[in-house]
């Protein structure tokens, strides 16, 4: 018997992750995704206390065994016949910058391992769900969305590790999109230009003015606009930043 339908976060965290979790599940079930518990315990709590649903569950999303055993769990949690309303990849590898020849394999490695492996798995584990979602008739289109950077278009010097792992997710993005949308499922790219406001980034930018960094709630307000947005009007990508932002 299939369950409601569900959204799935995989990079959950005080930022963006929470935010769009919190959003999603003013509607939907929420699966939160992190390799870390810390990172959903408190959010998991806060949405099932305020009268949501959500479960945490400890993933690795750049290791296919353990993106196997999460979905095993997520089967688990809400049967064999569950469908996906939505599901955001917030996941991003670990930021090297420093020179091109200083750069060691595990360097580079450490931007495509997350942002490209982990996306592709998140996607394949998920694509099969919002495709039941379709299928289920879902209120609004299915979507995936991926969450991207400056670095998803630009090349900046000493970046080459993370650019790359961030060129590569937009590239999965939009051929996911090509051919997932005339199946009815929305594949979205946002491309975070710019600081976003989190406990981590509250001393940057101190000499930039007021609301020079970028709200993660207005990020996940962004979310829900292209999930809701219908057939006929669907956005591949998107660019978000502030608005003293040079671009």
């Amino acid at each position: 018997m299939a369950s409601k339908l569900i959204t799935i976060v995989a990079g959950v965290g005080p930022g963006t992750g929470a935010a769009v979790a919190k959003k999603f599940a003013a509607s939907y079930p929420v699966v939160l995704l992190a390799r870390n518990p810390d990172s959903f315990e408190s959010l998991a709590e806060d949405i099932n206390k305020s009268g949501g649903k959500a479960i945490g569950i400890s993933t690795d999303i750049a290791d296919s065994n353990s993106v196997k055993a999460a979905f095993g769990k997520i089967e688990k949690e809400f049967g064999s016949g569950v469908g996906a309303a939505a599901a955001v990849f917030n996941a991003s590898g670990k930021f090297v910058r420093k020179p091109f020849l200083e750069l060691t394999e595990d360097d580079f490695a450490a931007g495509l391992d997350v942002s490209g492996k982990g996306a592709f798995l998140f996607s394949q584990a998920t694509l099969p769900l919002l495709l039941k979602g379709v299928d289920a008739g879902s209120r609004y289109p299915p979507s995936l969305i991926f969450t991207g950077a400056t670095a998803s278009i630009k090349g900046s010097a000493m970046m080459s590790s993370f650019a790359s792992g961030k060129f590569a997710l937009r590239a999965l993005s939009q051929s996911l999109a090509r051919e997932f949308g005339p199946k009815g499922v929305h594949v979205s790219h946002a491309i975070i230009d710019g600081v976003i406001d989190i406990p981590r980034t509250k001393g940057w930018l101190k000499d930039a003015g007021p609301d020079a960094k970028i709200s993660a709630d207005g990020i996940a307000d962004t979310y829900w606009h292209l999930h809701i947005q219908p057939r006929t009007t669907f956005t591949w990508e998107v660019d978000i930043r502030p608005y003293v932002e040079k671009w």
